[in-house]
């Protein structure tokens, strides 16, 4: 690429959303002097009897979690989305409302408390792979949900109120927001073009080899072009795949591959329990075909400089657009220098 985009600033188009995101390489010279947050290298014990995600232990609800050995998935204590929510609307003028439905769930990915996704091994992390397809297919299935998110908050500072590793399901009656954008940018480049917006987005990524973190057989770890967040990272599958039920042979193996490498190599960035919201975005439930869309997981992690120093997203990018100070291209010669 021009050594412009490593040197002035500019604007890059995500094309997923088709909104622009503000990069600002000169401004990473400049000396910080804002706030540090306390590094936190605690050896976490491999069972809390504090913890409410431990196997065994009482949940706050007064239930308690079996003795499970490797995965458990249970209804959220604290949904934020009600199954039986009546079907109400609201149209007062301006003030516009309608009801929501869905289920929530979580799923804790070991027994093991002390552990995160970058601890475990890949074949540990495709029985999480294979649970999710399970949650997919059997919430998906039900009249009230069309969309299935899957996502985990990783480490105090996303908001994450338990260290032991697990992650969220929800599921619901509509799409939101980013969703929405997503769906609405790859139907329409696939009506025009007759083939998949991230398929030939990866293809123009493998032949320039810049962004490029890790790929396997199946899978490409890569730092998207457009990306916001200091470290952001996406996995996508090579092969056009709507939604997890689409992976095929050792595919879902192949996937939890990539996620190991990704995580693993973050906890070297800073040399610490590396923070971080991940998602994965694929086809709705709504029973349609899908075609357009090809899944794809995002991590978004905020630290900025060091394991002290994070991004926060204030005063412009409230206000105006995203904005970020280290090139896409930066952060993957540090990311892939970290892969052993």
């Amino acid at each position: 690429m021009t050594t412009d985009l490593q040197d002035y600033s500019h604007k890059r188009l995500n094309i997923l959303t088709g909104e622009w995101v503000l990069v600002s390489p000169h401004r990473a010279k400049r000396p910080w002097q804002g706030q540090n947050e306390a590094v936190s290298n605690e050896k976490r014990p491999t069972y809390d009897p504090k913890c409410y995600l431990c196997a065994g232990n009482t949940r706050i609800n007064g239930e308690q979690n079996p003795k499970y050995e490797d995965i458990y998935i249970f209804t959220n204590d604290f949904a934020a989305l009600q199954s039986d929510s009546p079907s109400f609307s609201v149209e007062d003028g301006l003030l516009v409302a309608q009801s929501e439905q869905g289920i929530c769930k979580v799923i804790c990915f070991s027994p093991d408390h002390s552990k995160s996704l970058a601890d475990m091994e890949p074949k540990d992390i495709e029985k999480v792979v294979q649970a999710w397809q399970h949650e997919y297919k059997t919430l998906g299935e039900k009249d009230l949900i069309n969309y299935v998110q899957i996502f985990e908050n990783k480490g105090a500072v996303m908001g994450c109120s338990n260290p032991h590793p697990h992650g969220q399901i929800w599921s619901q009656s509509t799409l939101p927001n980013e969703v929405d954008k997503k769906n609405t940018q790859q139907l329409n480049y696939f009506n025009k073009h007759k083939s998949s917006l991230l398929g030939d987005y990866l293809t123009q990524e493998l032949e320039k080899q810049e962004r490029i973190i890790y790929e396997n057989d199946a899978f490409v770890v890569l730092v998207p072009f457009w990306a916001v967040w200091p470290f952001e990272a996406m996995i996508v599958p090579k092969q056009h795949r709507r939604h997890l039920l689409d992976l095929e042979n050792n595919e879902p193996f192949l996937f939890a591959e990539a996620i190991s490498v990704l995580t693993k190599a973050y906890d070297k960035i800073f040399n610490t329990s590396f923070p971080y919201s991940s998602g994965i975005h694929q086809a709705p439930t709504n029973g349609e075909d899908n075609t357009h869309w090809h899944m794809h997981m995002s991590f978004y992690p905020p630290l900025l400089r060091s394991a002290t120093v994070k991004k926060f997203m204030v005063g412009y990018e409230m206000f105006g657009s995203p904005q970020r100070d280290i090139t896409a291209e930066s952060a993957v010669k540090m990311i892939k220098a970290l892969i052993a």
